[in-house]
């Protein structure tokens, strides 16, 4: 055998290539996930996004400076840090600055970025780009040794991490695919974070341990410093948490469902957060309804989603659908969906959330790297982590400035020296031969150490008068006060976590900014549409024909009485408004009918309208067969349908009035139920909620009004059809109001308004006690010139309300009710509307401001 076969033999070694496999694969599979696919918990950054940043500031592409080509950036990246494909580090720069994928974009892009449509940025030779001012929060005091550096495959030092001053983590989220493991960590709100960190250190459990003495170099020599350990644990939990950290806030907005879910994601680190569109429904001409899209779910392309609802149209999945457009610009989103004449929108809109990403899902797993290891993180970890972080940035940067005020001390220290022994000093310099044997000497003579002698031979003349002197004097006096501080707070664990909360509330005011996304406790699978609704009084008005309307308590403005008051709506021909009430959006409206049965919906469903809309048919949201109308209409209150208390009382047009205890009324049927047993002729006015303790007082149109107990009216079936309440005076009379009055009601009036627009107001406490079925007693002497009576309501005065007057014609008038004049039961009334020729009142509605 030659010798070079020998060599290359002994070279050889051999391996079990299961093992060999084994570890190639497990060092492959570290390099992605330490290097490439997770973010690090404490800058909440991969290494291509930090590189990108650390770059730019490098290169000076600040905020305050003008921008610089993409391919620049991408170019420095590369050719320093970045090891991988300019592909890569382009994409990543991309989705900085998109402002549909970022929370709070970490770059500011000029040029084509892309879009929510899915389209792809320009060439990076087009774009260019800056670095953010919210970014700059990341690498503050990156010059000040509050950061490791590490040499990389390019021979180039980079930062470990990055010093960041924020919460980044969850501030902009993280969303990447590594080997054997994944991270999705959905963005946050600024303001809400800063908050929960804020709680967090308030409920402090550890935040330090033991102070222990570290080596530093001032001045080429080597001092000892006391240094607390730094630490920090909370006793906060993640149910406390969710007070301020309510949920996920994604830059396109939109609305999340289920606390619970949210609650669970937070205390184990996974979970599902349901988002849907933000929808609102509009009214169009000819009776049509449209819904708009004004924000969709995070990461959604529009194009897609518009798609998919083009190929339900097409497929007749979804047929009330008669055009989609998509009308948004730049800085908004606004998707149009025209819906067929007589659509229910509600269903369509649970139609779409069903077939179409308006509802989409976002599955967390909070996966970041902690001391360059993989950890499945709570949100409270999350946190705790970060306060750590910024722990030890707040002592790394104190160390280093205490460095630098020590350094300057010690040069100060030296000129005083000199300046206590100036004549001596110039002397020797005089009479050295050079600087290098000047400096000898100083350093001999007065015991000082070379930088200090070297101080002393750069120092001007102009810093030998006295006021210059004074100065130096000055100033070593508040650097030993600053050096006294900075130690101070390396060796106490309350002020450290001061300058965290201090440094955290200052970037809290000047970057935070409102939550995006609302957030509904219910899941989105339940019937919980009313944390969808915000919650306002609104005005309900019902037509004679059967339309049906919703509109905003303000609508109509407070004006004088006497006047003619304005639109209410454009009616048909011969239709007249016949009921006006003001309620709450989250009420429950119960309906009742000229047969006597009970329809119940949610105040929110019926469609909101302008004021000079005529609304929508009833029949559209209730089964209501054609022959039956809406007599009365009452609104409930969630919680006093919830407690199913009290009773409700009727009261007829004949003079019948009967009360039903309210939990018979628990279960109404799509199809209605029977209320009352109505004889021939005969139909509701009133229908309200009773203690069976009130006092209850009837008026009819003839002006005759009595007051009974309500006990005197014994509980009866929903198909009974009640007992008399009052005799009516002729064949023409018949009952206008029914009011409830509480046992101790105090202030108490009653307003009654006529048919030709003439009303007043009159004390409760004359109208005495009678027993039910009497004729009453006198309320209003009407006549020819006022007409009879066709309201009766109640008001307190401690109370401010306003009046809704409303026409046969379809005007109405707000007034307030302090304008209405106090008379006693035997008098006409001023005049509260004008009434045009064969116009008149229908319907009063009293608006209360409990405020």
């Amino acid at each position: 055998m030659s010798k070079d076969e020998k060599d290359n033999k002994t070279s050889i070694v051999e391996a079990d290539i299961t093992e060999q496999m084994q570890k190639a694969y497990l060092d492959y599979a570290m390099s992605v996930i330490v290097s490439r696919a997770l973010p690090d918990v404490r800058d909440g950054l991969k290494p291509v996004h930090r590189r990108i940043i650390y770059a730019m500031q490098d290169q000076s592409m600040t905020y305050a400076n003008k921008f610089h080509k993409c391919a620049a950036v991408v170019g420095e990246v590369l050719k320093k840090y970045h090891p991988h494909g300019d592909v890569a580090v382009y994409d990543s720069l991309v989705r900085m600055g998109q402002d549909f994928s970022l929370r709070y974009p970490l770059i500011i892009p000029q040029g084509n970025f892309g879009s929510i449509d899915g389209d792809p940025p320009a060439a990076m030779r087009y774009t260019e780009c800056k670095m953010n001012k919210i970014t700059e929060e990341l690498y503050l005091d990156i010059g000040r040794e509050t950061v490791d550096f590490e040499l990389n495959d390019l021979q180039n030092l980079e930062p470990e991490y990055l010093p960041a001053a924020l919460p980044n983590l969850l501030l902009n989220g993280s969303s990447g695919i590594a080997v054997g493991m994944a991270t999705n960590i959905p963005p946050h709100n600024l303001n809400e974070i800063i908050d929960g960190i804020d709680y967090l250190i308030e409920q402090t459990e550890k935040k330090g341990g033991k102070v222990q003495e570290i080596e530093i170099e001032v001045a080429n020599q080597t001092q000892k410093l006391k240094v607390v350990e730094t630490d920090f644990s909370s006793k906060a939990t993640a149910n406390e948490l969710i007070k301020f950290i309510t949920g996920p806030d994604f830059p396109t907005g939109g609305i999340i469902f289920d606390q619970k879910e949210i609650i669970h994601m937070y205390a184990t680190g996974k979970g599902r957060v349901v988002t849907r569109a933000k929808m609102e429904i509009e009214e169009m001409k000819g009776g049509k309804t449209r819904i708009l899209v004004s924000e969709i779910p995070y990461q959604v392309q529009k194009s897609t989603l518009l798609t998919k609802i083009a190929s339900l149209v097409k497929n007749k999945k979804i047929e009330e659908i008669t055009d989609l457009r998509d009308e948004s610009s730049r800085n908004e989103i606004r998707i149009v969906i025209e819906l067929k004449k007589g659509a229910i929108p509600k269903k369509v809109q649970n139609r779409l959330y069903k077939y179409t990403p308006l509802q989409n899902t976002f599955n967390t797993n909070m996966v970041a790297l902690i001391n360059n290891e993989p950890k499945l993180m709570t949100l409270k970890m999350v946190l705790e982590e970060f306060v750590k972080h910024r722990q030890q940035v707040v002592v790394r940067r104190t160390i280093y400035l205490l460095k630098k005020v020590k350094s300057r001390e010690h040069i100060l220290q030296g000129l005083k020296i000199a300046l206590d022994n100036l004549d001596a000093v110039i002397k020797l310099i005089r009479g050295s031969r050079d600087v290098d044997v000047a400096k000898e000497g100083l350093i001999e003579k007065f015991k000082l150490t070379e930088i200090q002698a070297q101080a002393i031979l750069d120092m001007q003349l102009r810093r030998l008068a006295a006021l210059e002197r004074q100065k130096i004097e000055d100033e070593l006096k508040d650097i030993i006060k600053t050096i006294k501080k900075y130690e101070g707070i390396l060796i106490s664990p309350g002020k450290i976590m001061k300058i965290v909360r201090d440094e955290l509330a200052e970037i809290k005011e000047k970057y935070g900014d409102k939550r995006r996304t609302k957030v509904v406790k219910g899941r989105a699978g339940e019937i919980s549409e009313e944390d969808l609704v915000v919650e306002q009084e609104c005005i309900v008005t019902i037509s004679k024909s059967g339309y049906i309307k919703r509109m905003k308590e303000n609508v109509y403005r407070t004006q004088g009485r006497g006047g003619t008051g304005i639109s209410g709506s454009t009616l048909k021909e011969e239709d007249q408004v016949k009921l006006i009430r003001s309620c709450s959006t989250h009420d429950w409206a119960l309906l009742f009918t000229n047969t006597g049965k009970v329809y119940k919906m949610r105040v929110w469903e019926i469609p909101e309208y302008s004021r000079k809309a005529k609304g929508t048919p009833i029949v559209n949201f209730l089964s209501i067969p054609q022959k039956e109308k809406i007599e009365a209409f009452l609104t409930v209150t969630n919680d006093g349908m919830e407690s199913k208390k009290g009773y409700v009382f009727f009261a007829t047009k004949k003079g019948k009035v009967k009360k039903t205890e309210m939990e018979q009324y628990e279960n109404i049927r799509s199809s209605g139920i029977i209320a009352i047993n109505l004889s021939k002729g005969d139909s509701l006015v009133f229908a309200g909620l009773t203690t069976g303790m009130d006092n209850i007082l009837l008026t009819t149109s003839a002006g005759q009004s009595i007051k009974f107990k309500e006990k005197n009216v014994r509980s009866m079936g929903r198909t009974a059809s009640g007992v008399t309440g009052i005799k009516l005076k002729d064949d023409k009379d018949h009952v206008v109001g029914a009011i409830t009055i509480p046992k101790n009601g105090k202030g108490l009036y009653l307003v009654v308004v006529s048919e030709k627009g003439f009303g007043k107001k009159t004390s409760l406490e004359e109208y005495k006690l009678q027993n039910r079925g009497g004729s009453g007693i006198l309320t209003y002497k009407p006549s020819d010139k006022t007409g009879r009576l066709v309201s009766a309501r109640e008001i307190n005065e401690n109370i401010k309300t306003d009046a809704l007057i409303a026409t046969q014609s379809g005007m109405v008038i707000r007034v307030d009710t302090k304008q209405i004049t106090k008379l006693g039961r035997a008098t006409l009334g001023v005049k509260l509307i004008k009434i045009k020729a064969n116009d008149s009142v229908t319907s009063v509605a009293l608006v209360a401001d409990d405020e």
